[in-house]
């Protein structure tokens, strides 16, 4: 099978090189890798950085010329996926690659379709702990239950982490899907759209390791969740 992972690059300088380098490492028995690196005119070097792995073997960089968000960008590396198997991969290290043999298995071997990398596990409901501002992270912390919650009522599901960055896929499973999102409420579309077309999300428990604003966390407290919640509403209820 062939898996492609999809890498959406914004102002990542500190650790983009690093995950490139462990992404071109990386052999999963049974799975040929593209890489498709997307990246959204950075302003702190990353552009550099991710146009100086041009011509590794499997690798295909897309240059977009104004950054318009991730889910911009991983629609866009969607569109040029050629792989059997779609699998999101932010360009920082809050996720580890060590995860993806367990996440792929239950598509390789016909047990699911639809898979999520779960950042919780049974008594961890605090996923996230900053360095800095903890403040932040339990009021992010109970925020995701909240909108967790949301989700699972609307679409009857019984999902603990619905907003992870780990979503593997087969291609197959959006042929007849279109999505429209450009931030992080792409992946309240994402998911979705993929339940209400009959996919059961499948969630494997995978390490994670927070990182804090000053650290390059993205998400805006006070931008984003409107847009969440105008996703919910539009896709989840609206059924558009």
């Amino acid at each position: 099978m062939k898996l492609s992972v999809i890498v959406p690059v914004y102002n990542e300088v500190g650790s983009v090189r690093d995950v490139l380098g462990l992404l071109l490492l990386k052999k999963i028995e049974g799975f040929e890798i593209e890489l498709l690196v997307v990246e959204s005119n950075s302003t702190d070097g990353s552009r550099e950085v991710v146009q100086s792995f041009g011509g590794k073997q499997n690798l295909s960089i897309i240059l977009e010329e104004v950054p318009q968000g991730k889910g911009h960008a991983v629609r866009t590396g969607l569109v040029a996926a050629t792989g059997d198997v779609i699998l999101i991969q932010d360009a920082d290290l809050e996720y580890s690659l060590d995860d993806y043999e367990k996440l792929l298995e239950p598509i390789s071997n016909g047990r699911a379709d639809f898979v999520l990398g779960t950042r919780h596990t049974e008594g961890n409901w605090h996923m996230r702990k900053f360095k800095s501002a903890n403040h932040l992270a339990f009021f992010m912390n109970l925020a995701h239950w909240s909108f967790t919650w949301l989700l699972n009522q609307s679409l009857k599901t019984k999902m603990s982490d619905p907003f992870t960055m780990f979503k593997v896929f087969r291609k197959s499973c959006i042929d007849n899907l279109e999505f429209e999102c450009n931030r992080f409420d792409f992946d309240w579309e994402l998911v979705i759209k993929l339940v209400r077309a009959g996919f059961k999300p499948l969630e494997i428990p995978i390490s994670y390791q927070s990182r804090d604003f000053k650290e390059g966390k993205k998400v805006s407290m006070w931008k984003d969740p409107p847009m969440w919640m105008k996703a919910w509403f539009k896709y989840a209820i609206l059924g558009k």
